[in-house]
This record gives structure tokens, C-alpha cells and sequence, in this order.
């Protein structure tokens, strides 16, 4: 290595957000869409959807298998998930860093369904993240990642947007 980070070389880490559901037009899809227009990252949601009447453990199963179907090889992937680790923004800000300048080519936020992500994601995930104790609507975390991410993206370049 030259001593620069990825960034100052000119290497993007793609972002990928693969989710269950689609959004459709409201309050929630409006946030989503502004914070990504501010992402300078290389950004890119992939919605996956079971439209068979499934339910239970069969219905996470599958949605599992079209999320991880949906996962760039060799991505790293953090899984969102209530059973996971809070993390600060400047934690997460250090974790990206970390994987982008250790050569990562993709890092994919995946979220499930409504009855939560199969296990097998968790064990599939190089870091499962919670947003809090409390218990948000998908289509609302979408919109609370995408800003986390430019978040992020603003306190890797030394941006004052975020503030302690």
C-alpha cells in the first residue's frame, strides 16, 4: 500500500441496499430517494419480492434465498437486524473505511421482510447492525440507511454535516 486511503486512490466501494418489498410512491419512498441523491458512493437498491401466499419459516426461507441471490460475489454484508450490535455513526463510518480500504469491491445492507431476516443471512453476515431497541417499519429504514450512509460518506471526507 502507498500510505492512501481508497478513496484518495480513486476506489470506490459499491453499496448495494437488497431488501424485501417494493417501495411504492409516499412519505417513506421520498426519503429514501433524497438521501440517495445526495450519496456520492456508487449506490444501488435491489428490491426482491415471494409473491406466493408463503408464510412463517417458509416464507423467510425464500425470501432469504432471493436476498442472497441478489448478493454481489464476495460482497461484504451487513445484515440490519434487531438482534444486532448498535453501532454509532462514526463507528459504522470507521467499519466502511476499514472494508474499502482493505480492498472490499461491494458492501450490501440487507433488510427482510416483515417476520425479520432467516438465519441463515445472520450466519452469511459479517455484521449484523440494529438501528435501536425499537422496531421500525421496513420502508422507514430504508430511508434511515440511505441517510447513514451519506452520513458516513460526509464524515470520511471531514464534512461538518455530522456533528457530536
Amino acid at each position: 500500500m502507498d500510505g492512501r486511503s481508497g478513496q484518495e486512490r480513486g476506489f470506490l466501494m459499491r453499496i448495494h441496499l437488497i431488501a424485501v418489498g417494493r417501495a411504492k410512491r409516499g412519505p417513506e419512498k421520498d426519503l429514501f430517494d433524497t438521501y440517495c441523491g445526495r450519496i456520492r458512493w456508487p449506490f444501488q437498491l435491489h428490491e426482491v419480492e415471494e409473491k406466493r401466499p408463503l408464510s412463517g419459516d417458509e416464507l423467510k426461507a425464500r425470501e432469504a434465498e432471493l436476498l442472497l441471490g441478489a448478493l454481489p460475489d464476495g460482497a461484504i454484508l451487513v445484515a440490519l437486524d434487531e438482534r444486532g450490535k448498535p453501532l454509532g455513526s462514526e463507528q459504522l463510518a470507521g467499519k466502511i473505511e476499514g472494508w474499502r480500504d482493505g480492498g472490499a469491491g461491494d458492501l450490501a445492507f440487507m433488510i427482510g421482510g416483515a417476520d425479520g431476516l432467516h438465519e441463515s443471512i445472520r450466519k452469511r453476515a459479517d455484521l449484523i447492525l440494529n438501528f435501536g431497541a425499537l422496531t421500525w417499519p421496513h420502508m422507514l429504514v430504508r430511508g434511515m440507511l440511505a441517510e447513514q450512509v451519506y452520513r458516513c460518506q460526509q464524515i470520511l471526507a471531514g464534512h461538518p454535516y455530522h456533528r457530536r
